[in-house]
């Protein structure tokens, strides 16, 4: 009961970032989404350690592991508009092919430039060290 409560407090955390996210998009005319607005400050806040990762952490696995009913509505929303992709389905294939292919790519080199960092600072290998043992 008490990490229910206490993910569902996390959940209601992050979604206070996404209002104010949409809250400094219409303040100030913004072009960019409000949900990558809020997204950015609580990227910001947590780099900084103003918020600590474990304050948000379980909420943020809930949300994660149910991440694909998230996208059921957005599935809706398209077949709603199928008229849209007609004539152009192979194209819209090879957007997604192409992104997708971007996105692994540049996932993997920034992992892999993380861990050459990591592995290249002292810091780095005492919490390696520290994490073994």
């Amino acid at each position: 009961m008490k990490r229910a409560i206490v993910v569902i407090l996390q959940i209601a955390g992050l979604y206070g970032f996404y209002l104010i996210g949409t809250w400094i998009q219409h303040l100030f005319h913004l072009l960019i989404p409000g949900s990558i607005i809020g997204m950015i400050l609580l990227f910001l806040l947590l780099i900084t350690n103003i918020i600590k990762e474990e304050w948000l952490g379980q909420g943020g696995k809930f949300l994660l592991a149910h991440l694909p009913l998230l996208f059921v509505p957005a599935t809706v929303g398209v077949i709603e508009y199928i008229s849209l992709f007609q004539g152009q389905g192979v194209l819209s294939i090879v957007d997604v092919i192409v992104s997708t292919i971007i996105v692994m790519v540049l996932s993997g080199a920034i992992g892999q430039w993380r861990a050459r960092k990591e592995t290249a600072s002292p810091l780095g290998n005492k919490v390696s060290r520290g994490m073994e043992g």
